[in-house]
């Protein structure tokens, strides 16, 4: 039989290792931070709560029967570690999609675009880094102003728009074009490039919507023309 010894290093070296995936990264943005964090702690106070009501529950039996002696104090312990690995294990925090971009609430969107925007970096090209680091920057600016949107409000279908289809249209559509082909020329542009440009735009226009939902300019927000071309300048594009 594990000794409690044994498992209580074992709950630490989980914790350790949730704690460690809360940091991975690095992240570009507070949002996806805190979200992470939350999702850490959120487990921790699980299995403090199982562990606790396995306590409880041994209390109550050895009340009852007059103590529960040294081997039910031992089956105690290996269960409450058993508990606490597992809920300090799993489950593991979800990874945003695409879809569920489009549908998440306003009050985390910018932090889950953050985690998605975290996972694809792996795949993007190195100038593309910096770009995708500054807009997890914007991302944070943006989260306060969000908070003062209606979900039925057109600017708020604007932004979403822009974060849940546009910046996933774009780095998907570089994604799935051959690596053999993303430095070669594509009508005056590598598609390397059309990256690099769209996700500058991105990041402009993210800028723009978080100042103009600052001033209250919500109807401009809603209304003004578009200057991201994604479906006919994004990376996507082949010749």
């Amino acid at each position: 039989m594990t000794s409690p010894a044994s498992q209580s290093d074992e709950i630490l070296q989980s914790a350790r290792r949730s704690l460690q995936n809360v940091r991975m990264g690095p992240p570009i943005g507070m949002k996806s931070r805190a979200l992470r964090r939350a999702h850490f702690y959120g487990k921790v106070a699980r299995a403090a709560m199982a562990v606790g009501v396995l306590l409880v529950g041994a209390g109550i039996v050895g009340a009852i029967i007059d103590g529960i002696g040294f081997w039910g104090v031992m089956i105690t312990g290996v269960l409450g570690a058993a508990a606490a690995y597992v809920l300090l294990r799993y489950p593991d925090m979800p990874m945003p999609t695409v879809e569920s971009l489009r549908q998440t609430d306003l009050g985390t969107l910018a932090g889950k675009t953050e985690i998605w925007l975290e996972a694809q970096r792996p795949a993007l090209p190195a100038p593309a880094i910096p770009i995708v680091q500054a807009i997890g920057l914007r991302l944070d600016a943006l989260a306060p102003q969000l908070q003062t949107l209606e979900e039925t409000n057109p600017a708020s279908r604007e932004v979403r728009k822009l974060v849940g289809e546009h910046l996933p249209e774009l780095i998907n559509g570089y994604k799935r074009i051959p690596e053999t082909l993303r430095r070669q020329d594509n009508g005056g542009k590598t598609p390397e490039q059309q990256l690099v440009d769209g996700l500058t735009r991105i990041d402009r226009e993210i800028e723009t919507m978080t100042s103009q939902i600052a001033r209250g300019e919500l109807d401009k927000l809603a209304t003004r023309e578009r200057f991201l071309e994604i479906r006919y300048d994004g990376a996507g594009e082949t010749a």
